[in-house]
């Protein structure tokens, strides 16, 4: 490092002196950067899941994501508009620049449900929630969301990676490169479905990352089971680790004549975690653990929503034990609603009897969830997030069903330093379109990122000859909904 020599011990450099010496300092400092970078590299290489700190102070250490699967009606849940019922069955204005996906009638379609105000925000909430209604001064709404894609499989894609095309890394992947995890027993982020939603593993991809990021599926119906975890009976615990350590050592010495190889070194990893989840993950996942009461609050007795709710359930157990990043994508709702298993949400034929069979499947364990995560001091630290793909139409698709719009919907959030009880942004008279303070999802990822603690724009990754970022060229952070 250059010193500046005191003036009684020498005259003061000449400015060719001064800038040879400043350059050698600078040149120690470049130095220093890049053995430094080195290290963090071979670190990354040996454990790309350590602990790592954020750049400032979060709000947040963790997210559970409730996915809608198949997009719920904004019009239908949380936007109230007192103009569709009032011109039910008239001409939309602006219904002739196509929003659905398919054909709508462009007549006006009311909500078929009850409305009331909830809490000191006085939200108005539609009669399909009457559990997740009592929590609405925890939540911050979004009313002005829109994304570019009106189909499902795109749209999810766009909404979980911020560009519609398929290979790019998801938020929960990019949150686990940035953060790692605290729980190095366990993975760091989990998906949970009960069919798969379309697009599936590229709406949790890790894309270009290394596929140490890449998420752990669970399958609803199979009560937890994680696939090739159990060790065979024919080896006991010291043989396995002795295996493990053989292949370990063969993988490295493997790495050791070669360029660095992240996908290498997630696969010596995997084997790892794998040994280490043997104990770790039958206890997370064992909802037996649970009191009677916890069960019976998120709804397991329930046979409207015992798969939803032993997923919120385990959301819960998973972040209570340090996993950073829970996705849920909500399963199939009840028959004869009209809707498609892979997207219960889709409420093409008739809205009422899909939202409130929909709205019966996840509305009690979505409440428990948030009363369970603030009973036990972990809302504060935990971001929940709930929405689906799109929103609906504000126009009729047939005479009773309502076809896809990616022009406003609504997300709402809660916990992890949200201002709870807050609305921002707005769609028109009739919930149409987004019109004030619009929000693409390049926003809410840049808004999630920020209350654990990361900026944004820093969150890099270099593929394909430039910088990659979870918000691609674009993203705000919402001051509005921060606590």
């Amino acid at each position: 490092m250059f010193h500046h020599p005191a003036s009684h011990q020498s005259p003061l450099p000449s400015r060719r002196q001064f800038l040879q010496r400043t350059g050698l300092g600078f040149g120690s400092l470049a130095l220093a950067s890049i053995l430094q970078e080195q290290a963090g590299a071979a670190q990354a290489q040996l454990n790309p899941m350590a602990l790592r700190p954020p750049g400032f102070a979060p709000r947040a250490k963790s997210v559970i994501w409730l996915f809608m699967t198949g997009a719920p009606s904004q019009v239908d849940t949380w936007d109230y508009k007192p103009e569709l019922q009032k011109r039910h069955g008239e001409p939309l204005p602006g219904s002739d620049a196509k929003t659905g996906f398919f054909t709508t009638s462009g007549k006006i379609l009311k909500s078929p449900f009850d409305w009331k105000q909830y809490g000191e925000s006085g939200t108005w909430v539609s009669s399909i929630f009457p559990h997740l209604s009592q929590h609405v001064d925890k939540m911050a709404f979004i009313h002005s969301m829109f994304l570019k894609a009106n189909n499902h499989a795109p749209a999810s894609m766009e909404l979980m990676c911020g560009v519609t095309q398929p290979g790019h890394p998801s938020a929960g992947a990019w949150l686990t490169y940035g953060l790692g995890t605290e729980n190095q027993n366990l993975p760091a982020f989990v998906v949970m479905h009960e069919r798969r939603p379309r697009g599936d593993d590229q709406i949790w991809s890790a894309g270009f990352l290394p596929k140490s990021y890449q998420a752990l599926t669970l399958d609803a119906r199979r009560n937890g089971v994680i696939d090739n975890l159990v060790r065979p009976g024919i080896q006991s615990p010291s043989q396995q680790r002795a295996t493990l350590d053989l292949i370990k050592e063969m993988n490295q010495q493997h790495a050791q004549n070669r360029a660095p190889q992240n996908d290498l070194a997630a696969r010596i990893n995997s084997f790892e975690l794998a040994f280490r989840m043997q104990t770790a993950a039958p206890e997370a996942l064992d909802l037996n653990q649970e009191t009677d009461a916890t069960k019976q609050l998120y709804g397991l007795d329930n046979k409207q929503c015992e798969v939803f709710a032993r997923q919120c359930l385990t959301a819960r157990r998973l972040v209570e034990r340090g996993v950073r990043f829970v996705q849920i994508f909500a399963g199939k709702n009840a028959d004869g609603d009209g809707a498609v298993d892979d997207v219960p949400w889709d409420g093409h034929n008739n809205i009422k009897t899909n939202h409130e069979a929909c709205g019966a499947a996840t509305d009690q364990p979505a409440a428990a969830l948030l009363a369970d995560l603030a009973a036990r001091g972990l809302l504060d630290e935990t971001l929940v997030i709930w929405g689906g793909e799109f929103g609906r139409t504000s126009d009729s698709q047939g005479s009773e069903g309502r076809d896809h719009n990616p022009n406003g919907f609504t997300i709402w959030m809660a916990g992890g330093g949200v201002k709870g009880g807050t609305h921002y942004g707005a769609t028109d008279e009739f919930g149409y379109k987004a019109v004030e303070n619009r929000v693409h999802v390049n926003d809410l990822h840049a808004t999630m990122l920020h209350l654990l603690g990361i900026d944004h724009e820093t969150l890099t990754f270099p593929h394909n000859g430039r910088d990659y970022r979870l918000t691609d060229l674009g993203g705000h952070v919402i001051p509005d909904i921060l606590a």
